[in-house]
């Protein structure tokens, strides 16, 4: 096997060994051929399969493809954060920096609406997006009382830890970094103030904190809003500059503008009646796979990158086994 087909061979099958017709990795290309070329359902995997055919079943070397049951029964089984374990390993490798170059990773929880069954709250994953690429390079489910922080305990949304922050003397501080930006029917001032600090904050190694204002003002008339960020950093000033933690920091936004927004818009993720055992977790992971196949091969409108694939039975597969080598 060759490409995604032996990057899939390494995710544990939950099936017994014993009247299995196909391979999980012939299992989860299908699915993530059909999600590429706009599948959003057990239903429509199936029919994207079928209608497929022997354009698909000859350069996968297969007889013939799966039934919706088999994607159906597979996905509710199979283990999603072995999945997902895979899939990140994977992208890590073919995303990986220029020497010299850091990696910038937002990370950002997300609730699969649709997943919602009778009192059971939809699924929350978290996910961690690299920010050059747009590609998801880890994602983990997390239980829904936990606000996230135990899976990723860096957050501002820490009443103790922002209050340190904002209790730091930035009275005496020189702003580091200004900047003013014209969009959206409004101007933006930014000003960075960045301090070092010592130990006692309730963030592990930390040595450097910032404080981010942005004040809007709309082109139009109407009031002036002013917001205050904080950050920290394990970062010392010769490696992270106040200018550059202003960027990282809006870089951040990357997660919801460049995942959370396309995964409901383009996929229409809150709205999928996926709900069955761990199908809903596996759905979302073949939703970020297909994210990333498409901007690794250059696609900058994810819709009109699934319009291509949905043209021609044969393109999906293509594309899959071109790029993950």
């Amino acid at each position: 096997m060759t490409g995604l087909l032996a990057v899939f061979g390494r995710v544990p099958d939950p099936r017994k060994s014993r009247g299995r017709r196909h391979s999980l990795a012939v299992v989860l290309t299908l699915a993530t051929c059909a999600v590429l070329a706009g599948a959003r359902s057990f239903t429509a995997i199936g029919e994207w399969a079928a209608d497929a055919g022997l354009a698909v079943a000859d350069l996968l070397g297969i007889v013939r493809v799966p039934e919706e049951s088999t994607f159906r029964r597979v996905f509710a089984a199979l283990d999603a954060d072995a999945l997902d374990s895979v899939l990140g390993a994977w992208a890590a490798a073919v995303t990986s920096p220029q020497a010299g170059t850091r990696r910038r990773v937002a990370v950002d929880g997300k609730t699969v609406r649709g997943s919602r069954a009778g009192d059971s709250p939809g699924r929350p994953l978290l996910a961690a997006l690299d920010h050059h690429t747009g590609v998801v390079l880890g994602q983990v489910a997390v239980d829904a009382t936990t606000n996230e922080i135990p899976a990723l305990p860096v957050k501002a949304n820490q009443p103790r830890l922002y209050a340190q922050l904002a209790a730091l003397p930035w009275g005496q501080v020189k702003t580091s970094a200004r900047t003013v930006e014209r969009g959206h029917g409004r101007r933006e001032w930014r000003t960075v103030k960045a301090t070092e600090v010592r130990a006692g904050l309730l963030f592990p190694h930390a040595v450097q904190a910032a404080r981010i204002t942005r004040r809007r003002q709309p082109l139009t008339d109407g009031p002036a809003e002013t917001e205050v960020a904080y950050l920290v950093t394990s970062l010392p000033t010769h490696q992270a500059s106040p200018a550059e933690l202003a960027a990282f920091a809006r870089e951040h936004w990357h997660v919801e503008n460049r995942l959370h927004w396309v995964r409901d818009v383009t996929f229409g993720e809150d709205f999928s009646q996926v709900r069955t055992g761990n199908a809903p977790h596996v759905m979302a992971s073949l939703r970020n796979l297909t994210i990333a196949l498409l901007r690794l091969t250059g696609v900058t409108n994810i819709a009109a990158g699934i319009r291509y694939h949905a043209r021609r039975p044969e393109r999906p597969l293509k594309t899959i086994i071109k790029i993950a080598c």
